[in-house]
């Protein structure tokens, strides 16, 4: 499980070190892909195996399925931290998240998330109001 808020640097290479609580689950291998509101998503290898085999499971016959799973994929990078914790993010995923030099990666459950943290915090911004409206409605009688 990710949890927290980092705020590492992208170096000049487009390198950026990976929390360091989270390298040895990391060391493995993972997986940058686009997310949504121009984030991306970072899965462990094993994860991003399991959305794999569930998208696989999905009807090909439905536009939305094969919409979301052409951006996912043709945007996916396979990536292996180096010894530092280091991971290159690719130039057409820094250019879609705005990824410049100060960013902000957030845990978020089963993956982190790498965000422009001016865009983090115009998001948090936004979406904190709605934070504490829609509790009741993701997680009825768990709160």
């Amino acid at each position: 499980m990710f949890l927290g808020t980092h705020t590492p640097r992208l170096d000049d290479k487009g390198r950026l070190f990976l929390p360091a609580k989270y390298r040895e689950e990391l060391s493995g291998g993972l997986v940058i892909t686009k997310g949504q509101e121009r984030c991306l998503y970072v899965f462990p290898m094993a994860e991003f195996q399991r959305i794999t085999e569930a998208l696989r499971a999905t009807p090909v016959t439905e536009r939305s399925v094969r919409a979301y799973s052409r951006v996912f994929f043709a945007s996916a990078s396979d990536e292996v931290p180096d010894k530092q914790g280091r991971i290159t993010i690719p130039p057409p995923l820094r250019a879609y998240a705005g990824l410049t030099r100060d960013c902000t990666v957030i845990g978020a459950n089963t993956r982190l998330e790498i965000w422009d943290t001016r865009a983090w915090e115009s998001y948090l911004e936004k979406e904190e109001q709605a934070f504490a409206e829609i509790s009741e409605e993701v997680l009825p009688g768990i709160l």
